[in-house]
């Protein structure tokens, strides 16, 4: 089958590897790729690697032990092309033919972390297509059963699903946990730790509007919040979030005083209630902090290029509350699926910028995305047939 393979640092080969055949995977659903994301740690990896990718000298991975060169690729969705008898009887709902999504995570499930459900940050924390035998920018790949997430053929409205929006369901899983740990943590900065949160009713603020921060939108809307503001330095990305018609406010922080304008749109409330970096940048950090009311939550789902200096005065001003939120547990996982799936997300397709067949994933994804680009999401697929002449770019 055709893999996008990664080798070392800015080589990524499309190349013939075996497909993973069903009596060889009696354990394991094979799932056929339909579309595959590129995500952000894949480009750092093509920049920089291998980084989290096991390698000969660093070792196999420890959950899977599995060396490069591996196909890359964590953000799919596609059909399910067989279920092991052994599987089947004891879950009956997969079935060969249905439309599905995968976490893609690997856990040992018995270090501290997996012990108290936090399986996001497993001491072995692993992603199929950075640390194991199989990725998504292939056509092929096997799964636990459990891992796999049943998809309904038509949306609420009637409308067929597409597997490419699924696909999305990965990086808007990561965004997911994030507000999940806000809405957890702001009741005890309000000194109301027997309340819940009510999103309509806070102003939010999101630092970038990459992947990631759109993501963030999308979950912050579906999970009810009402008064959200973007800062982003792209206008292609800019005018994209304002045509979701979801944000109340967007800022070029190039030129803008956003703390003064945030402070302006909030009246009374001083700011801002949270502020979710999803960019990862001094300018950005600084900003969003002050643009934070008295005791807001600072979420960081950003991993910063270069190092991040915090800005101590607001903080101990402020009492602000600093987070760091990383990736997603089962729980979230299947919490955004739901969503997905009940039409939470709705214009959620608008997020991708580019779909691609998977022998075009070097030129016209990798190499697209290290140049100064107004992408938010490049999908590739190994099926020809579903890309649509009027949206392949």
């Amino acid at each position: 089958m055709r893999a996008a393979q990664f080798h070392a640092a800015g080589d990524i080969r499309i190349e013939e590897i075996p497909a993973p055949k069903p009596d060889e995977h009696e354990s394991k659903v094979l799932v056929e790729v339909e579309w595959c994301g590129i995500c952000g740690s894949d480009l750092n990896e093509y920049l920089h690697g291998p980084f989290a990718i096991p390698y000969e000298k660093k070792g196999p991975h420890p959950l899977t032990n599995a060396l490069l060169p591996l196909p890359l690729g964590h953000e799919f969705s596609g059909r399910i092309s067989h279920v092991p008898s052994s599987i089947s009887s004891s879950n009956p709902s997969l079935k060969k033919g249905q439309a599905v999504v995968v976490d893609p995570r690997y856990f040992c499930s018995s270090c501290s972390p997996c012990a108290q459900s936090a399986t996001n940050s497993c001491d072995k924390l692993g992603f199929m297509g950075i640390s194991g035998k199989w990725g998504g920018l292939s056509e092929i790949v096997a799964v636990d059963p459990d891992h796999v997430y049943i998809l309904l053929e038509r949306s609420p409205d009637g409308e067929e699903i597409d597997l490419a929006a699924a696909a999305l369901i990965e990086p808007l899983a990561v965004a997911w946990h994030g507000v999940k740990l806000f809405v957890s943590i702001a009741p005890y900065q309000i000194n109301k730790p027997d309340k819940t949160i009510d999103l309509s009713s806070v102003p939010i603020l999101v630092v970038g509007a990459g992947p990631v921060g759109v993501a963030t939108v999308f979950v912050l809307r579906a999970q009810g919040a009402k008064m959200i503001f973007v800062s982003e330095t792209s206008k292609t990305r800019r005018d994209m979030i304002i045509d979701t018609g979801i944000v109340t406010g967007v800022f070029n922080p190039l030129t803008d005083d956003i703390p003064r304008q945030i402070k302006d749109a909030t009246g009374d409330g001083g700011g801002v209630a949270a502020v979710f970096d999803c960019a990862g940048a001094q300018g950005g950090f600084d900003a969003g902090c002050a643009s934070l009311r008295f005791r807001g939550v600072y979420v960081n789902l950003a991993l910063p290029k270069t190092p991040i200096t915090i800005p101590i005065m607001p903080f101990l001003w402020k009492e602000i509350m600093y987070k760091c939120s990383l990736a997603y547990d089962e729980v979230d996982f299947r919490e955004t699926v739901d969503a997905f799936v009940s039409g939470r997300f709705k214009g959620v397709e608008k997020m991708i910028t580019r779909r691609l067949d998977l022998d075009d994933i070097v030129e016209k994804g990798f190499k697209e995305l290290i140049k100064p680009n107004d992408h938010i999401k490049i999908l590739a697929t190994p099926r020809r047939e579903v890309i649509q002449p009027e949206i392949a770019m």
